[in-house]
C-alpha cells in the first residue's frame, strides 16, 4: 500500500484567501464573523456570518467564465488553482489518467437557483438561464476543476453535508493508498449565505442571534453559546502517493494515515446525543492509522457551537480516549470562521496540517463560561505552542454523516 502525503494547499475563507493569512488569523484568535451586507437582514433572526471578503471572481477568471460559475464553484476552482501552484506539479510531467478530483459541496449553487427563480417570476420562463442546472448541481465544483486542469482520473463529488471535506480527503486517501491514482485534488466548497438559507436555519433556531457582537457569536463549548454562525469558503489539499512525490522531489507538508466514516442512524439534523457515530468514526480512523488513542497530540473538533452537538462530541472523545481525553488539547476553528458547511472539513484539515508543521495549536475563542459537560482542554482564547506529531480532525453532518481523518507530521 502507498503512503499518502499532502503536497499542496489552497483556500478561500472568512479569515483570508491564502493559507498564510488564514493560518495567521487562526493563531491570533481573530474572528472572521461580520454583519451580512450582501442583502437586507432586517427581517432575519440572525444577521451575521463568516463572509469571504476581497474575492473578485471576474478579475480572477474573466467576466465570461466567472458568470458561468456559481460562487461555490468559483471558491473551489480558486482554491484548487492555488493548491496546484503550491504543490509544484506540472501537467505535462504527470499521467493525467491518474490525476483525480474529489471535491464536494453540501448545498451547491443555491445562490444561482435563487437568482434564476426571481428571473422566472419577474421575466418569465424564456429568460431563465440555460446554464442554471449545470451551475446549480453540487458536482460542478469537481467537474470544473477536472475540466480546467485536464484531470482524466476518478472524479467524485461526495454529498455528506458538513462532513464533505473529510469525506473527500478520506476517500481520496484510500484511492491513492490502494493504487487507484497518483494525485487527487480533494476538499470542499460552499457559498450558502443567502436569504433562504439564513431564514431556514434561523427558523430552525440553529443560528446564533448575538447580532450586536459578531466576533463573539461563535463560541463552541462555551456555556453561553446560542447556536452556530453560517460561513462560506473553499479549501483544497493536494494528496499524492509518497513514491510519486519523492520522484519529483516535492515539498511534503504532512501525511494522511487514517480515515473513519460512520452514520448516527438517528435523526435528520440532530447529532446523536451520546455521540455514538462520532465515537465510531474516530475509533475507525485511529484503527486504520495504527494509532493508539494516547498517541494523539491534538484534536480538531467539529464543534459548531450548538448545545447538543458540542456536548455529544465531548462525550464521544471521553468515551474513546478515557482519562487521556483530559490531557489532549482540542481546538475549534469554527469559533473564528463560523461554520462553512461543506467547506469546513477542508479548512480545518489545512489548519491541522499547519498546526503539526508549526507546533502551534490555534485557540478556541470566546471561552468565557464553563459548561458542566464540556470540561476538556479546548485551548481557551490563546494559541499554544506544543510538540505535535499526530492529530485528528472531526467533521459531522446533517443526516448523521461522520468523517474523521488522521494526519501525521511527515517523516521519511
Amino acid at each position: 500500500m502507498e503512503r499518502v502525503v499532502i503536497t499542496g494547499m489552497g483556500l478561500i475563507s472568512p479569515l483570508g484567501n491564502s493559507v498564510e493569512e488564514f493560518w495567521n488569523g487562526l493563531v491570533q484568535g481573530k474572528s472572521g464573523i461580520t454583519q451580512i451586507t450582501s442583502f437586507d437582514t432586517s427581517a432575519f433572526k440572525s444577521k451575521i456570518a463568516g463572509v469571504v471578503h476581497d474575492f473578485d471572481a471576474e478579475s480572477r477568471f474573466g467576466r465570461k467564465e466567472a458568470r458561468r460559475m456559481d460562487r461555490f464553484t468559483q471558491f473551489a476552482l480558486a482554491a484548487a488553482e492555488d493548491a496546484w501552484k503550491h504543490s509544484g506539479l506540472e501537467l505535462d510531467q504527470i499521467d493525467r489518467e491518474r490525476l483525480g478530483v474529489y471535491v464536494g459541496s453540501g448545498v451547491g449553487g443555491i445562490q444561482t437557483l435563487m437568482e434564476q427563480e426571481a428571473v422566472l417570476k419577474t421575466r418569465g420562463p424564456q429568460k431563465v438561464s440555460p446554464t442554471l442546472i449545470p451551475m446549480l448541481i453540487s458536482n460542478m465544483a469537481a467537474a470544473t476543476i477536472s475540466i480546467k486542469l485536464g484531470a482524466l482520473g476518478p472524479t467524485l463529488s461526495p454529498v455528506t453535508a458538513c462532513s464533505i471535506g473529510n469525506t473527500a480527503i478520506g476517500e481520496a486517501f484510500r484511492l491513492i493508498r490502494y493504487g487507484g491514482a497518483d494525485v487527487v485534488i480533494s476538499g470542499g466548497s460552499e457559498a450558502a449565505i443567502t436569504e433562504i438559507a439564513l431564514a431556514s436555519f434561523g427558523n430552525a433556531t440553529s443560528l446564533s442571534t448575538r447580532n450586536d457582537e459578531p466576533a463573539k457569536a461563535s463560541r463552541p463549548f462555551d456555556g453561553n453559546r446560542d447556536g452556530f454562525v453560517i460561513g462560506e469558503g473553499g479549501a483544497i489539499v493536494i494528496l499524492e502517493s509518497l513514491s510519486h512525490a519523492l520522484r519529483r522531489n516535492a515539498v511534503i507538508y504532512g501525511e494522511v494515515i487514517g480515515y473513519g466514516a460512520s452514520s448516527d442512524a438517528y435523526h435528520m439534523v440532530a447529532t446523536h446525543p451520546e455521540g455514538i457515530g462520532a465515537y465510531q468514526a474516530m475509533k475507525l480512523a485511529l484503527a486504520e492509522a495504527g494509532v493508539q488513542p494516547e498517541e494523539v497530540d491534538v484534536i480538531s473538533a467539529h464543534a459548531t457551537s450548538t448545545l447538543v452537538g458540542d456536548r455529544s462530541e465531548t462525550m464521544a472523545i471521553k468515551k474513546l480516549f478515557g482519562e487521556a481525553a483530559y490531557r489532549i488539547p482540542i481546538t475549534a476553528n469554527k469559533s473564528m470562521t463560523g461554520h462553512a458547511l461543506g467547506a469546513a472539513g477542508g479548512l480545518e484539515a489545512i489548519a491541522l496540517i499547519k498546526s503539526l508543521q508549526d507546533g502551534i495549536i490555534p485557540p478556541t475563542i470566546n471561552q468565557e463560561t464553563p459548561d458542566e459537560v464540556c470540561d476538556l482542554d479546548y485551548v481557551p482564547n490563546t494559541a499554544r505552542k506544543a510538540d505535535l506529531n499526530i492529530g485528528i480532525s472531526n467533521s459531522f453532518g446533517f443526516g448523521g454523516h461522520n468523517a474523521v481523518i488522521v494526519v501525521r507530521k511527515y517523516e521519511e
